[in-house]
This record gives structure tokens, sequence and C-alpha cells, in this order.
């Protein structure tokens, strides 16, 4: 496979000018460093996303698995924009930047990452009205633009490997193993994804994909790429580790969801912050150890709905 070339700053910038032209932004300054192109600086994995002037971000494919996905992107956010109360980003203009690879230009949505601001009451209320959002949108009309369906993952087999983790992250006094004891296997087993609840789900609800404004209130959602038809508790799992495990819970209760649902994302979210740290720790992957620290705390955030060994299995947890 052919390597990708690598971004520079000229090189971005040339692309930018060329993309704002084709959108008629034209950029009509003589000053060769027009537009204005930085990185963005996300951490992890956004080597290829840049900053253009105050009002637009530039994406960059980096493989053709990658095209593939941002093409159908493009389509799949204007087809959740109606249902969502939070802005998703628009393209003003896509193209090519290296054969085969697209491209981007995306107008920049207002606001910090999650990593950054507390979600208050209010932003609660509006990651709510994104769940409900989700579970709105067509599936068939989701699958026909070529969004994939996923088989929801097994808690049982995260847990055995969470309850390993936990040692490694015990001998390294990062995390007490005992606290995976609130989780046995019958409760893990009680906890399964229920057949026929498959909805839309975006499934990357990470911190730097929530954008949140200074006074805590949920500005948007980046980053569609990963989107799939599967298991809502996947997104409130994902909200766990964005915003912490309270806020997470609430908005999925008061988006619809119930107790059985919301507890399998709430332990999906703990058992992998478990292993992606104790995995770190041993030297695999690069994610940042602080932010992974981070990320096992909020997953780990107290909740009242903490009992999961008084849930049924024949779905009457729902109602509790």
């Amino acid at each position: 496979m052919t390597q990708a070339p690598t971004p520079t700053a000229d090189s971005v910038r040339r692309l930018a000018r060329t993309l704002l032209q084709q959108a008629g932004t034209s950029t009509t300054s003589t000053d060769p460093a027009a537009p204005e192109v930085r990185p963005v600086d996300a951490g992890g994995g956004h080597s290829c996303s840049w900053w253009v002037g105050t009002r637009h971000v530039l994406r960059l494919a980096a493989d053709r698995d990658a095209s593939l996905r941002r093409r159908r992107e493009l389509r799949l956010r204007d087809l959740v924009r109606p249902h969502l109360p939070v802005a998703v980003p628009s393209a003003v203009a896509h193209g090519e930047w290296a054969p085969g690879l697209t491209c981007t230009l995306d107008t920049r949505i207002p606001g910090g990452t999650a990593d950054q601001h507390d979600v208050s009451a209010v932003g609660e209320d509006d990651l709510a009205g994104l769940l409900a959002g989700l579970r709105q949108v067509p599936v068939r009309q989701a699958e026909a633009l070529g969004v994939p369906r996923l088989a929801p993952r097994s808690l049982e087999a995260l847990r055995r490997m969470a309850v390993h983790a936990a040692e490694t992250l015990g001998k390294a006094d990062e995390f007490d193993p005992a606290r995976l004891a609130q989780l046995t296997a019958p409760a893990a087993a009680q906890l399964t994804a229920q057949h026929g609840t498959a909805v839309l789900v975006h499934h990357a609800l990470r911190g730097e994909h929530v954008l949140v404004s200074a006074d805590g209130r949920v500005r948007g959602v980046l980053d569609w790429t990963d989107a799939v038809v599967g298991d809502p508790a996947e997104d409130i799992a994902g909200l766990a580790v964005a915003v912490g495990a309270p806020p997470a819970v609430r908005a999925a209760t008061l988006a619809g969801y119930g107790a059985r649902t919301c507890l399998r994302g709430l332990w999906l979210a703990r058992c992998e912050t478990v292993v992606r740290l104790a995995d770190r720790i041993q030297g695999r992957g690069d994610t940042p150890v602080p932010l992974l620290r981070t990320q096992l705390r909020r997953a780990w955030e107290a909740i009242l709905m903490e009992r999961v060994a008084d849930f049924r299995t024949d779905g009457g947890a729902e109602d509790a």
C-alpha cells in the first residue's frame, strides 16, 4: 500500500486556500502565510487534523479505509443532524489531498472539549437529547449509507480481562483490585445486551469529541467516522469515560434507557479503563498515562444505581 505523504504547514496552507476558494470563502490576502494553519493538538491520532483560521478545521484521511469512512461520514452527518439538539460539523468543501485520500474542510464548532470543561446540569439535558436523538435515527437509512452493524461485546469476557489487569494495577498502586468484586460473573450475565435494541451508535464519545462551553452546555459532537448500528450501552460507556459516570447515567436515564442498559454501559467503561491503563503501564499503546488515569477515575465515580445482583434477565430490570 502506498504510504501517505506527511502533511506540512505549507502543503496544508495551499490545500486550505484551494478548498476555501472552492467553498466561495476565498482568501484574497497577498500574505503567503494566509490562511493561518496549525495542527490540532488533542493528543494521539490527530496529526491529520489542522485548524484553518478561526472558523474551520481541515481533516486529512491517513489511508484508503479512513477515506471511505470520511465519505460515509459526510452523508451520515446530514442524516443525524435533524435528530440532535447539539451541533454536528458541516463540510464547506471536500476533495483529495493525495491520490485516493480524502480531505474535508469543516466548520469549527465553538467550545472546548469535555476534557477541558465539566458538564453542567443543563449540559446533562443536552447529552440526554443526544442519546435520545440517536435512537430516533432510522437504522435502515444509516445502514443504507454503509454504516456497519456491530454485535454487542461480551461483558463477561471484558470482566475477566479487567480482573487480570486489575492485579497489574494493584501491584503498581494504581487501583484496588477488590473494587471489581462488585461485578461478579452472574451479574455480568444479567447485563447482557438485549435482543432487538440496536440503534445508531456514535461509538467514539471520547472527551475530545464532545464539545462543551464554559458554562457546561454541550455544544457539539465531532468525528462520526466510527459510527455503527449496535449496542446503545457503548455510547453510555463513552460518556462515562468522557464526562463521568454520574452525568452519563443520568443523561441515559433521561433519554429513556432503563437500569440494565445504563449499568451495562457503566461496567463496559469501568472494565475497559482498567484494561487500558494496565496495558499502558506494561508498555502497550501510546495514550498518555495521565489521561488514562483521569478516564479511570471518571468511569469509577459512584452512582446511585450500583446494585446489580437484583436485576433479572427477563427484561424487568429496564423498568427498575
